[in-house]
């Protein structure tokens, strides 16, 4: 009995540990592929309700497409965006540092900023250097493309 018992939990942990092996796998694959084609940094992301505590940090990267921000899950099966951030209309309202309680989520080198449109409202946390990268993009913007970055 206990020798069928022993085969068992074998059997379970050697399940557990081919799926998280599954699981990661999945993800490095698709951080590569959205990697490939270049224009991506590791930016997390939180939504700032108009009324509320703002939502949680979370992990991401971003990539540059054209006029628009794509923001991913860094831990997602996804290849659409779950954040399309459009360079049009887009004012940077405030530009600060990681507060004492966000050091441990986001890291000393953070630098945070405060987008908004008329539809969206979030905070992004990356680099320096990403965020420089960043608001030079939003500088480079077209003629005609109405951005406020004057506020950072």
């Amino acid at each position: 009995m206990a020798e069928h018992l022993a085969w068992d939990v074998g059997g379970v942990l050697a399940a557990a540990a081919l799926l998280a092996l599954l699981f990661l796998s999945a993800v490095l694959l698709r951080r590569w592929l959205l990697q490939r084609s270049g224009g991506t940094v590791e930016c997390s992301l939180r939504t700032l309700p108009q009324d509320g505590a703002p939502g949680p940090w979370r992990l991401g990267l971003a990539r540059y497409r054209g006029d628009e921000l794509h923001w991913h899950r860094v831990f997602d099966f996804r290849l659409r965006p779950r954040q399309v951030i459009g360079r049009r209309g887009l004012i940077v309202s405030n530009r600060r540092r990681p507060d004492p309680g966000e050091l441990p989520e986001l890291g000393a080198d953070a630098g945070i900023v405060e987008v908004h449109n008329k539809d969206l409202r979030v905070e992004l946390a990356m680099g320096q250097a990403a965020l420089t990268g960043f608001l030079a993009w939003l500088e480079a913007a077209p003629p005609g493309f109405p951005v406020d970055i004057s506020k950072g």
